[in-house]
């Protein structure tokens, strides 16, 4: 199989993880909120891991340029936070009733942007290592899920129908695919490996800035408990994803 049609099968595939609203629609939203922070302090710990033992890691060994590697580790870092500070976008994973000042459209705009670095960094990976770019996948579907959950609510309660709010969502999740097409021709141009620490960044400042903040501050220290196993079922995941041969 070519690595354009992987990347093209692997940014399709997570464009179509923005459809997990449809179980929103089934499940109470009480269940909804028992499950969605330990999924989101899982989400925390499986883009900690990718960072951290797999794709940092993986950029180090090809290349004896340390400091330039994080340097592209602190760009991805900090494109995220220009993205927070300049559109006001931030991981929202609360259930419907609980957003207070829906931003819809804007939403959607940023979640592409958003989605377009994702698509970037997934296809990058898959073209330094296919191995590299499957850690990646899973690492990116593990965080999508609470993601796209939060978008949809945010969308529901900002009054959209909800065959119109899945419609959109999935619309604004097609960027992945243009990120992956986007990376894949301009490595046919230039070397593209500053794409895999550049994208452990980005993993970073999500894992840190928008979801652990949102699961540390528990109100009960069973929960807390809970949150934090979930997280580190998240690191063993993909650490144990080393040992896998592909």
């Amino acid at each position: 199989m070519s690595i354009l049609l992987i990347i093209i099968l692997s940014s399709v595939a997570m464009s179509l993880i923005a459809l997990v609203g449809l179980f929103a629609l089934v499940l109470k939203e009480r269940v909804l909120r028992k499950i969605i922070l330990p999924l989101v302090a899982f989400s925390a710990g499986a883009l900690l891991g990718g960072a951290f033992l797999h794709m940092i890691p993986e950029a180090i060994g090809m290349t004896k340029n340390i400091t330039g590697i994080f340097i592209w580790v602190l760009i991805g870092f900090s494109l995220f936070f220009l993205l927070e500070q300049f559109i006001h976008w931030h991981h929202c994973h609360l259930v419907p009733s609980e957003h207070k000042k829906p931003v819809t459209y804007l939403i959607l705009i940023a979640d592409g942007i958003h989605n377009f670095i994702g698509g970037l960094a997934i296809a990058g990976a898959f073209l330094v290592d296919i191995k590299v770019g499957i850690i990646t996948w899973i690492v990116a579907a593990a965080h999508e899920i609470p993601q796209e959950l939060g978008d949809f609510g945010i969308l529901i309660h900002g009054g959209w129908e909800k065959k119109k709010a899945l419609i959109f969502n999935f619309l604004s999740a097609l960027t992945i695919v243009l990120g992956g097409l986007v990376a894949y021709f301009l490595s046919t141009k230039i070397n593209i490996s500053f794409l895999l620490p550049f994208a452990a960044g980005n993993f970073i400042y999500i894992a840190c800035s928008d979801l652990i903040p949102e699961v540390k501050h528990g109100c009960s220290i069973k929960n807390n408990i809970i949150h934090f196993i979930f997280f580190i079922i998240g690191i063993l995941l993909i650490f144990l994803v080393k040992f896998i041969n592909i």
